[in-house]
This record gives C-alpha cells, structure tokens and sequence, in this order.
C-alpha cells in the first residue's frame, strides 16, 4: 500500500521523531495487502475470538471482543470475512457503529505461529434468512470487506496457555532479545541504531 495513504499525520509525526519513517515505508509498501493470503485465512477459520473495533455515534472509539468455537469466522473469498453475532446484551454497540459508519478494524491473536493480523475493511450488517443459516446460532452477521491486511510483530503477546509472559517485555535486571526479524538483510539501514528499545 502507498504509504501516504496508510499513515496518517499523527503517525508520521511519531515515525520522524522516533526515526522509524523509512522503517514505516517499507513495511506499508511491502506488507500491506488488500487480501488475505492463504496463510491468513487458516489463520482466521481456526480462531475462536476477534477484536472488532468501531467509531461510535458520538466519535468514541470502541473495541469488543467477539469468540465463538474455531471456524465460526467465515471467509467466502480473500477480500470478505463474515462474523456472527450471538446472543448477547441487546445494546448492539459493535454493529450498530458498524452498519452507522460501515468501517470496522479488526485483531486475530494467532497462536502458532504467533502473530497479530489485523484487518481494516468497509463493513454491513446481515440479517437476512440466507447469511444468517450460514452461521448457526447468529442474530446478525457482520461482513467485513477488506481494504488493507497486515501482521504485527508478535513480540509482546503472552503465551497464556503456559501462564508465562512474553520475554520481550522490558522488566528489572533484564535485556529483551533483539526479534529475529530486525536483524534480517531486507532491514539494514531502516532501523536506527542504537535500537530505541
């Protein structure tokens, strides 16, 4: 993705001051998608929870945390996601926002491999008898029409099913390994040195 069109002028602010601009560039330009790939879309069937974020009426920004059993996050093609709504507090906050502003941001903590994927996408809210018999159990059904599609570093994610918390973490009497990732080739000269950890 054009990295103009991906970083707003907060974001530039931050990546001039932290030195991490050209960093940004590369990342937007080449890990930036407008589709899942394959691995994603395994990725998303196997989850059993999302985090959808959404802007509400008054411009508050919102995030909600949606599970289910692994799969009941559908992806007819590579540019659409479907999420049923089940039975809940009656309030319809996440869809509500959804269907008033049709854009949602949403989060996949994956496992194995360990990863952050996020999707920004223009969204609708199904009702209809068709979509809904697609997702056992939904009220509604949130469609996600994806416009940009990336992974985040998963250096700070827990590992929950071990209880223990990720070794990147900055804590008394110890140096967080340098991520793998940032001493590839691809990366030399975009990140500045010393490492602003």
């Amino acid at each position: 993705m054009e990295p103009d069109r991906f970083y707003g002028p907060g974001s530039r602010y931050l990546q001039e001051r932290a030195g991490t601009r050209r960093l940004a560039d590369h990342l937007a330009g080449r890990y930036v998608l407008d589709a899942l790939e394959p691995a994603h879309v395994a990725w998303v069937l196997a989850a059993d929870s999302v985090f959808v974020s959404t802007v509400a009426h008054d411009g508050q920004p919102e995030v909600s945390y949606k599970g289910g059993l692994p799969g009941f996050v559908q992806v007819p093609d590579p540019r659409t996601l479907e999420i049923p709504s089940f039975d809940g507090n009656g309030m319809f906050r996440t869809l509500g926002n959804a269907r008033d502003h049709g854009r949602v941001g949403l989060l996949f903590l994956v496992e194995e491999p360990r990863a952050k994927l996020r999707i920004h996408a223009s969204a609708e809210v199904a009702m209809d008898a068709p979509t809904l018999a697609r997702h056992r159990g939904a009220q509604v059904v949130l469609r996600a029409h994806v416009s940009a599609v990336f992974e985040n570093c998963p250096r700070y994610l827990h590992d929950r099913a071990a209880g223990t918390h990720s070794a990147d973490c900055p804590r008394p009497s110890h140096t967080p390994p340098t991520p793998a990732w940032k001493l590839k080739r691809e990366y030399e000269g975009l990140i500045p040195r010393p490492d602003p950890r």
